[in-house]
């Protein structure tokens, strides 16, 4: 076993020595990490996932350096230094150099491999994640952590969608189901839910396992064809479930020292189909068992107790296991190696041993041809006429054995000895026998070389030439052709090329590699000699056959002879086809096992076998005609009698017309590079490339001279037909023109009718517009003297309201006027009593003086006295007295003058709105004169000019009504000049409307 320390180097090889892998243990190298600080330490790789093509694979450590190991080149490299752990990885990306890497951070981040640049950087977990999945188309990817997981879209990068469980409810996996467009949803709650990827369309869940067999599933694996489930736990029992049906199928139940499962991965087959029968099952004590799950048997295991494993890988083509191991390190283990004792054949339980024949032959006369295919026989000597076959001999039986093995550790002996007996190989490890048989090597490499040369430009237009169906085959089919002209020129001239390669295209289209190691080999073995007389058909290989046939059945040749009937139409259709035409896929695949099985000449006898098996139809046919449509159409004729047929002529065919003494033994493909093929006339077809080449630039001479002349015949066409549409405008336009000029003609009439009409109508619009403004003019008037109606209501209610006041600043007045009397005859009275106290005082005093003295002459005096006083006294009383009934007077007279002035103007009010009525409803009607003249206007109201009499008025009583008199008559000029503005406007209105009709019936 190699190890490998990366130590603190970027790039290096992985060994220094061609691996040798023990069968004990299978171990390829071991690769560790230790740094080479002051405080060396051991970096521990986390996780490990391998490319699409399973021989390069990525791995990154604790500390976030991630490193790809190219397990063909034998190269290594450090690509990237996150600088945080990371959890997760994926690198079967759509683009191949890119990769995914979950980190510590929560982030998934893409990087490319060559540049070593971020492509993007994702992000939305929450927690860390766990598992990354990628669709089978390269496009999507699913990353799962213990809460959510979330379909991301690779071409954009961001987030499709995002699976929200409960919290109660966790999620163990999400992934994608291999080669389909299926998800696949594990739960903690053992809840198992298949879910369509475009529309997230729950498809089905699978029911709860029984009760007697109940275990939580951590760990979940998929057989690649999508079919089996298998599901562990904390356990020794697997779960296998058919995804098909939904059903559990079977329980298996592991030895006793396993409890627990951590890891379950499938062991992938080329040769089976994708029903992988191999599961990986990695146990809590770091052994990885592989057990065959139909016969539920243990193939091998990994690991051991003291170097145990923590996780692992398989490759896609199962070649490699990438496991880490506890202690950090990663192991690469060959499947090869530690399945050789596994797939070991047992010893030939049969053998025979035959006599020598009685001429002995010398050493010299015995000559051995190494074969793959059929029983040896001895080559015939020039002076013996005995044939003899040798089936084994003693000198050459170690050479004999070691020439029946085959990869894979199967025996070709055996395998013949197995065909003869079932007369075909079992469906299911068909295709590995035929890879076994075959010895295909699988170089990746050199094809994908071929690959990247892109579509050869003679396949370009394959699908013109032969139409198919499916889009998917007809690439194949392309690539396949295009890899076979890139690997030799001849192929890109070969026109039966896409006919022998179609039934293997289509029979391999899932592993283009396989097909076209196939096919190669196919071509290099069976098709031996098919191109020296290129490009006709191969003359030398239709005369071997020929010759067989005339041996064999000559009344059938000769029949093919009277009927022109060369073997270029009875043996070329059936070899150029390899039999697909004439035969079913059943028929097909059950023959090619018996040719794959055999010499390279076996092909060649099933072509007579088919002709003399088919003599009876054949026999009866006249014509070219139905000899073609025989040939390249399906007949009714039992494979199994044709291959019995085949091997009589194997046996009973004389050694000079046998194909096997001029075709070689088998010769596989080699390892690495393909070989070089050139069985084929070089000059003819260096000639047939120049003159090709020559015949291109001709035709692409003659191309460009046609476009040429195409481009101008376009342009004289194109101008011909610009003159013609040129022309038949110019017509239209003539037409139109005469259209539209009648057209015109009868617009202009309607125009005129239209205008007469119009005319008409505007005429009826004016007369009903003038109605209408009459009607509006007398609304507008009605309105007027609804409103001077109102003003003179108004007015009238306004007078009516000064009259009202006058009338009580009159009472207010008269009541001023009886207070003051009644304060006059208080004070007439005080006067009167003070007089009388006053006299009797006087007369008192003076009947006291008289008394005293003087009585006589005093009393004389004192009556004087008295006299006089009294005669003072009784005048000023009577004038008090007349001043009082003046004051009265004044006041009956002044309310006597205001009704009469109330009288007064009422009826001048009332004359002129009787006026005023009178004219406007005889507006024509001469104005007749309000008033005669001033006086007799003055002459009809009642004379008040007693009153100004100031003789008997009081002065003060005088100036306060001369004041008022002042302001009624103001008041009652203004209402008369009021009344006559109202009467002129009525006039002037009647008037108008007086002269409307006039103007009307102008």
């Amino acid at each position: 076993m190699q190890s490998t320390d990366l130590g603190n180097k970027e790039s290096g090889k992985i060994w220094h020595r061609k691996p040798s892998p023990a069968t004990r243990d299978g171990i390829i190298v071991n690769i560790i990490h230790n740094t080479s600080d002051y405080h060396p330490k051991v970096l521990r790789f986390l996780n490990v996932a391998f490319d699409g093509t399973g021989d390069c694979l990525i791995a990154g450590d604790h500390q976030g350096n991630i490193y790809v190991f190219d397990l063909y080149g034998n190269r290594f490299n450090l690509v990237q230094r996150t600088a945080q752990a990371c959890t997760a990885l994926a690198f079967n990306l759509r683009r191949k150099s890119e990769f995914l890497v979950a980190l510590a951070d929560y982030s998934i981040k893409c990087f490319d491999t060559v540049t070593k640049e971020l492509v993007s950087w994702m992000r939305g977990h929450e927690s860390s994640v766990f598992s990354i999945s990628v669709h089978a188309s390269g496009k999507y990817a699913i990353t799962t952590s213990s809460d959510t997981a979330q379909l991301w879209d690779l071409d954009t990068f961001q987030r499709k969608r995002k699976l929200n469980i409960r919290q109660s409810v966790g999620i163990q996996k999400v992934f994608f189901l291999p080669l389909s467009n299926t998800i696949l949803s594990c739960f903690k709650d053992n809840s198992i839910f298949a879910w369509e990827c475009d529309t997230l369309f729950c498809k089905y869940q699978l029911p709860a396992p029984p009760e007697s067999s109940s275990i939580l599933y951590k760990v979940f694996a998929v057989t690649r064809d999508g079919r089996i489930l298998a599901a562990g736990g904390k356990s020794n029992h697997l779960h296998l479930w058919c995804l098909e049906t939904r059903q559990l199928f079977r329980i298996i139940q592991m030895p006793t020292k396993v409890r627990a499962i951590r890891h379950l991965e499938f062991l992938p087959d080329s040769f089976d189909a994708g029903s992988n029968q191999v599961l990986g099952v990695l146990s809590q004590d770091g052994i990885m068992r592989f057990i065959n799950i139909q016969t539920c048997k243990l193939l091998f295991e990994i690991g051991s107790l003291d170097e145990g494993i923590s996780s692992s890988v398989i490759s896609p083509h199962g070649r490699y296991i990438a496991s880490i191991m506890e202690n950090g390190s990663l192991n690469i283990y060959s499947v090869q190696a530690l399945t050789q004792e596994i797939n070991k054949p047992p010893l030939p339980l049969v053998k025979v041993i035959e006599d020598l024949p009685k001429n002995k032959l010398s050493s010299s006369d015995l000559k051995m041809k190494v074969t793959s295919g059929r029983v040896q026989q001895p080559a015939k000597s020039r002076g013996s006429k005995i044939q003899t076959r040798i089936l084994k001999q003693d000198l050459t039986g170690d050479f004999e054995s070691k020439k029946n093995e085959l990869p894979d550790g199967l025996n070709k002996k055996c395998l013949q000895i197995l065909l003869k007996g079932y007369g075909e190989y079992p469906t299911k490890y068909r295709m590995f026998i035929w890879r076994s048989l075959l010895q295909l090597p699988e170089n990746h490499t050199a094809f994908s070389s071929l690959i990247d040369k892109g579509t050869h430009v003679t396949f370009l237009n394959l699908q013109k030439k032969y139409p198919i169906k499916s889009r998917k085959l007809l690439r194949v089919l392309q690539r396949t052709l295009s890899a076979l002209a890139h690997w030799s020129v001849i192929f890109s001239d070969t026109p039966y090329l896409p006919l022998l390669a179609f039934p293997f295209v289509k029979l391999f289209q899932n592993n283009q590699l396989i097909c076209f190691e196939v096919i190669a080999t196919l071509i290099i073995n069976w098709c031996q000699h098919w191109f020296e007389y290129f490009p006709n058909p191969p003359i030398n290989i239709l005369s071997m056959i020929e010759n067989v046939l005339a041996f064999h059945d000559k009344e059938l040749l000769q029949h093919f002879i009277d009927h022109d009937i060369t073997s270029q139409l009875y043996a070329w259709p059936l070899l150029e086809t390899v039999f697909s035409e004439v035969l079913t896929r059943e028929e097909w695949l059950k023959l090619f096992d018996n040719i794959f099985s055999n010499h390279p000449s076996f092909l060649l006898m099933t072509v007579v076998a088919y002709n003399i098996c088919s003599r009876v139809p054949l026999l009866n046919c006249n014509l070219k005609d139905d000899f073609e449509f025989f040939f390249h159409h399906r007949n009714n004729l039992d494979i199994n009698v044709v291959i019995r047929q085949v091997y009589h002529l194997m046996e009973t065919t004389p050694t000079d017309i046998h194909p096997d003494s001029m075709l070689n033994v088998f010769v596989a493909l080699t390892k690495g590079q393909y070989p070089v093929f050139n069985q084929y006339p070089k000059f003819i077809v260096d000639y047939q490339t120049q003159e090709r080449e020559r015949i291109r630039n001709d035709e692409l001479d003659y191309l460009r001279e046609r476009q040429t002349v195409e481009d101008m015949q376009a342009e004289v066409d194109q101008q011909r037909v610009e003159d013609e549409a040129w022309y038949q405008k110019q017509e239209l336009l003539r037409k139109a023109e005469e259209t539209r000029r009648e057209m015109l003609l009868q617009e202009e009439e309607k125009i005129i009718q239209q205008r007469q009409r119009l005319a008409a109508v505007k005429r009826e619009l004016k007369v009903k517009e003038m109605h209408l403004q009459d009607a509006a003019r007398r609304r507008f008037l009605k309105l007027q003297q609804d409103q001077q109606e109102m003003e003179l209501r108004r007015l009238d209610d306004e007078i009516g309201r000064k009259v009202y006041m006058r009338d009580r600043e009159i009472a207010a007045t008269a009541r001023d006027l009886e207070m003051r009397q009644l304060e006059l005859e208080s004070q007439k009275r005080l006067y009167e009593k003070d007089l009388t106290e006053n006299q009797a005082a006087v007369a008192k005093e003076m009947r006291a003086d008289a008394d005293a003295y003087r009585r006589k002459v005093d009393l004389e005096e004192h009556m004087f006295h008295k006299l006089i006083e009294a005669g003072e006294t009784q005048s000023q009383k009577t004038q008090k007295w007349k001043e009082a009934e003046g004051k009265e007077f004044c006041l009956r007279s002044a309310k006597k003058a205001s009704a009469l002035s109330d009288a007064s103007r009422k009826w001048f009010l009332k004359q002129e709105i009787n006026a005023a009525v009178e004219h406007a409803e005889n507006p024509c009607h001469k104005e007749e004169p309000r008033f005669q003249n001033e006086q007799e206007d003055s002459s009809c109201l009642p004379r008040t000019s007693h009153l100004n009499d100031s003789s008997e008025m009081h002065p003060s009583t005088q100036i306060s009504l001369n004041r008022r008199a002042v302001e009624w008559d103001t008041t009652e000029q203004n209402l008369i000049q009021k009344v006559r503005n109202l009467r002129q406007r009525l006039t002037a209105q009647a008037r108008h409307r007086c002269q409307t009709p006039h103007l009307l019936a102008a």
